[in-house]
C-alpha cells in the first residue's frame, strides 16, 4: 500500500487524483493528507471519505472554520501548515497539484524530507527547474511527470541512456485559435479562450494554452526533469491530441505515447509507478481517431512560445519573471481588466526591460516572483 500526501486536493488535477485512488481501492492507497486553498466545502468532504490524518488550508480562517467541522481530524493552516503536510513523515509520495508558485515552498518541504514527488505544477519547475532538480538529487527523490505530455516522454525514455536521445517533440493542439488570423486574435474574447478544443482544465491553464505560453512552460519543464539541451526541445501543434509527445532516438527511430486526450491515465500512471495496474478509460478505438494532423508552431501569432524559449535561454531570473508576469496578467484577462492579445504584448515589453539576476535559492525565487507581479500589476 502506497501511502499518499495530495496537495491541491480540491482543483481539477486533485479531484481526478483521488478519482484514481477510489478506482483502484484501499488496498493499494492511504491518503495521509490533504490541502486546499480555500475550498472547505469539498475539502471537508474528501475528508469524511478517505479520512486523512491531517488536512491542511492555505487561508488561515477557512482552516480554523473546518477544524470545527472535522473536530476528530487535524487541520492546520497557512503556509507552514502546508509545509507540515508537505513533510508527513509516514507518506511514500506526495502528490503537487496546487497552481501556481504556492506550490513551491511545499514541494521544497517534501524534498528536503526526502519524498517521491508526482508533479502536476508547472509553475515549480518554470520557476526553479536547476534548485529543484538539484534538491531532489541531493535527496534521492523521483521526481514524476504528470503532464501527459511529460508522461509520454517519460514512459517513452525507459531504459534509454540520454546519449540515445536525439531530440523531445512535445505535442501542442494549437488551442481555440489555432486557425485565427493575426487580426482574429487581436479580437479574440475571454469566452472564446477558455473553449478549448481537447481539453478540460482550469481557467488559468486554458488560457495558457489558447496563447501557447502552456507548452512553452512545457519546454522548460523538460529541460529540468530529462535533463535535455533546449536546442533539442521542440514544439508540433497535433490538433487531436492523440499523441502526447514524442522521443526521437539518435538513429532516427521515434517512439511515441498515445491516447485519449484525458489526464486520469498520467496521473494513474505516477501514482502507481513503476507499477501499472487496470485503468479507468475503454480500450482505444482507433477508427474514432483516423486521422493524426502535425504542423509547426506560429510563433509570430503565438509569441508566448518564443518568449518561453528566450527566458530559458536566457536562464538565472528569466524563467521566474516569464511566469509571474503572465501569470498576473492572464488573472488581469480573466477579470477584463485587459485583452487576450494583450498578455503576450504586455509581457515582451517587461521580458524586455528585465534585468537578469542570479537565482540561487527559493527565497531569491520568490523575491523575483514578487517584484515580477507588481511589475505585471502597473503595465
Amino acid at each position: 500500500m502506497k501511502k499518499i500526501i495530495v496537495l491541491g486536493s480540491t482543483g481539477s488535477i486533485g479531484t481526478n487524483v483521488l478519482n484514481v485512488v477510489r478506482h483502484l481501492g484501499p488496498s493499494k492507497f492511504k491518503l495521509l493528507g490533504l490541502v486546499a486553498h480555500s475550498n472547505i466545502d469539498l475539502l471537508y468532504e474528501q475528508a469524511q471519505e478517505f479520512d486523512p490524518e491531517i488536512v491542511g488550508v492555505f487561508i488561515e480562517s477557512k482552516a480554523q472554520e473546518l477544524q470545527k467541522r472535522l473536530p476528530h481530524i487535524r487541520v492546520v493552516g497557512g503556509l507552514e501548515g502546508l509545509l507540515e503536510v508537505a513533510s508527513h513523515a509516514q507518506s511514500d509520495l506526495v502528490f503537487n497539484s496546487i497552481v501556481g508558485t504556492h506550490g513551491l515552498e511545499p514541494m521544497m518541504a517534501a524534498i528536503e524530507a526526502g519524498k517521491d514527488i508526482a508533479l502536476a505544477n508547472k509553475e515549480v519547475l518554470v520557476s526553479a527547474g536547476e534548485i529543484i532538480m538539484k534538491a531532489a538529487k541531493k535527496n534521492g527523490c523521483k521526481i514524476l511527470p504528470v503532464d501527459s505530455e511529460h508522461s509520454a516522454i517519460f514512459q517513452c525514455l525507459q531504459n534509454q541512456p540520454k546519449k540515445n536521445v536525439h531530440r523531445l517533440i512535445l505535442t501542442a493542439s494549437g488551442g481555440p485559435f489555432l486557425e485565427h488570423s493575426l487580426e482574429q486574435l487581436k479580437l479574440a474574447t475571454l469566452k472564446d479562450a477558455l473553449n478549448h478544443p481537447t481539453w478540460t482544465m482550469g481557467a488559468k491553464v486554458t488560457v495558457d494554452s489558447s496563447t501557447l505560453m502552456n507548452k512553452g512552460f512545457e519546454v522548460i519543464e523538460a529541460r529540468w526533469l530529462f535533463d535535455i539541451p533546449i536546442k533539442d526541445i521542440e514544439v508540433v501543434i497535433h490538433p487531436q491530441s492523440i499523441i502526447h509527445s514524442m522521443v526521437e532516438f539518435i538513429d532516427n527511430t521515434i517512439l511515441a505515447q498515445m491516447g485519449e486526450p484525458e489526464m486520469l491515465t498520467p496521473i494513474q500512471l505516477a501514482l502507481t509507478y513503476p507499477e501499472k495496474h487496470p485503468g479507468m478509460l475503454s480500450p482505444f478505438n482507433f477508427t474514432k481517431y483516423n486521422r493524426l494532423d502535425f504542423t509547426s508552431p506560429d510563433v509570430e501569432r503565438f509569441n508566448c512560445l518564443k518568449l518561453a524559449y528566450q527566458a530559458l535561454e536566457a536562464g538565472d531570473s528569466f524563467p521566474c519573471f516569464l511566469n509571474a508576469v503572465n501569470e498576473t496578467l492572464v488573472e488581469k484577462f480573466l477579470k477584463n481588466q485587459i485583452s487576450w492579445y494583450d498578455i503576450s504584448q504586455k509581457l515582451q515589453r517587461l521580458m524586455d526591460a528585465h534585468r537578469q539576476e542570479k537565482v540561487n535559492t527559493i527565497e531569491e525565487v520568490l523575491q523575483v516572483d514578487l517584484q515580477a507581479r507588481r511589475e505585471a500589476e502597473q503595465v
